[in-house]
């Protein structure tokens, strides 16, 4: 019986690696692996020896016997994927992948006559994680990571959704590192605050920065600031527990919120609102957000997108997952007729296709939603102009092509996409959000790195910084190799003492 790929693929592609038949696509040198949802296993190439659910790191892989529930349309779902393809025939080396499971070798150790590197990894989330990864487990450098938080995580502490326990489960993987001989883990530290980046370079031969994009990208509309406009990003730190959220973003008194933008996260934002607190009692939501959920009004959840259904932003899995519950409805409001002809014409397990079960309604935005289950209504094709109210959000106007519409609501939650900040002392890009560079390799500042979202913009899951980091640390040891950065033994210093301790 093959195995199937299911909805919290993070796409690292851990278990490419280790799968002897070569039965997992797309590969990370296939053109679709870049943009791809999820990987998808063979079902016709499978030999069910289970190497790929071993090497998962968010248990996402399973028998396709064993599947259960929403999770039994994955088996279609990887069987659909290599329908009318032959990714053996589309490969560059055609020939399956049977491993000989000869010892590894190490091709990117620095060279034997050169000192062991020592390096400073900001950051402990996916991107700097990878990067610490590779760097401990193929080259001899010491590793000093740091982060301006008490506990270690980034995204995958921070981000990802507590109702989401099996993508949470790849920080088990990268805490391991946390205790490796050749690392020391310093929490608490901010760069900027504690210690500047001129400090950091002159301690260390290399410094990698993994900072993420922390802030909410603007609207640019009126009423943004009013009292009840908050930023998604403020809403995901305050049921995962940031140390920076404050506990009041939501008074959920409202009956209706509306969320602006239909990607993942904002499909989170509305899960977490619209779902039973008892059932989320045992996941890892921060327990003030729990409680506050538990005194909730919010019985309906709106989704507003300005592209049609089949461009939305989330991604099949996310979607299919609230398909299959009985315990919450989901409507579209059938405005525009080309959001039902988009989901008509859509194959039904493609992405507008999966709306083909939701309830198609006219909604009446001037009234309060009706009694019955919570729901979320998607809206698509309309944009927003402006967030009505005084000091209070009491409404959000919209427009399409067939006019302007007033949704009541009291909240507004904008899911409009991450953005990086400055980091104090590198140089950085103000339109998109990032610290320039080439490769990796920071302009203007030797032995100075980046990876990740800081790096390339705020695009792509946990898996794509794999990737991501496996060409900076390619870079800097290429920078190693062509004495463009010299590993040094420098003297100890208040700095080297402040790193250390604890």
């Amino acid at each position: 019986m093959a195995f199937a790929i299911t909805q919290t693929c993070c796409n690292d592609a851990s278990c490419v690696a280790v799968c002897p038949v070569n039965c997992i696509h797309p590969t990370p040198d296939e053109p679709d692996f870049g943009t791809t949802e999820m990987l998808y296993v063979d079902p016709g190439a499978c030999i069910d020896c289970g190497a790929c659910a071993d090497a998962c790191p968010v248990d996402a892989i399973f028998p396709v016997d064993a599947l259960t529930g929403p999770l039994k349309a994955y088996a279609g779902i990887n069987a659909d994927y290599y329908t009318g393809r032959d990714p053996l025939a589309e490969a560059a080396d055609p020939a399956p992948n049977f491993h000989p499971w000869n010892p590894p070798v190490f091709t990117r150790t620095i060279p034997s006559d050169l000192a062991p590197l020592d390096i400073a990894v900001v950051g402990t989330g996916p991107a700097g994680m990878y990067a610490v990864e590779d760097l401990l487990l193929h080259t001899n450098a010491h590793v000093t990571l740091i982060d301006r938080l008490p506990v270690a995580g980034g995204l995958i502490r921070y981000g990802v959704a507590p109702d989401h326990p099996s993508t949470k489960k790849i920080g088990e993987t990268f805490a391991r590192f946390h205790t490796h001989p050749r690392l020391r883990l310093r929490l608490g530290v901010e760069v900027g605050r504690d210690v500047t980046v001129d400090e950091l370079a002159g301690r260390h031969d290399a410094v990698i920065y993994a900072v993420g994009a922390a802030s909410a990208r603007s609207l640019g509309i009126p009423g943004e600031d009013l009292t009840g406009s908050v930023a998604a990003t403020s809403v995901v730190a305050w049921y995962n527990g940031h140390p920076d959220a404050q506990p009041d973003v939501l008074d959920l008194s409202a009956e209706r919120v509306v969320v602006i933008g239909n990607g993942n996260v904002a499909l989170d934002v509305a899960r977490i609102l619209i779902t039973d607190p008892d059932e989320l009692a045992g996941t890892s939501i921060a327990p003030e957000a729990l409680e506050r959920l538990r005194s909730s009004k919010v019985r309906e959840v709106v989704l507003l997108g300005r592209r049609g259904p089949d461009a939305a932003a989330f991604t099949r899995p996310e979607l299919l997952a609230l398909t299959g519950r009985d315990d919450l409805e989901l409507v579209v409001d059938d405005h525009d007729p080309r959001t039902a002809e988009a989901i008509d014409a859509t194959e039904p397990s493609g992405k507008a296709g999966l709306l083909r079960a939701a309830t198609r309604e006219a909604v009446d935005w001037s009234v309060a939603p009706p009694d019955g289950r919570r729901r979320i209504v998607f809206r698509f094709h309309s944009a927003p102009a402006e967030i009505l109210g005084d000091t209070q959000v009491r409404g959000l106007r919209v427009t399409g092509p067939h006019g302007e519409v007033e949704i009541a609501t009291g909240h507004v939650v904008r899911a409009v996409g991450y953005r990086g900040t400055p980091v104090p002392g590198l140089p950085f890009d103000t339109g998109t959000g990032t610290i320039p560079h080439t490769g990796g390799r920071v302009e203007g500042r030797p032995g100075t790195y980046v990876v990740g979202w800081i790096k390339r913009g705020p695009s792509g899951g946990i898996g794509a910084n794999k990737a991501c980091a496996n060409e900076t640390v390619g870079t800097l040891l290429d920078d190693v190799v062509a004495g463009r950065v010299r590993p040094a033994r420098r003297p100890s210093s208040p700095l080297a003492r402040f790193l250390r301790r604890g």
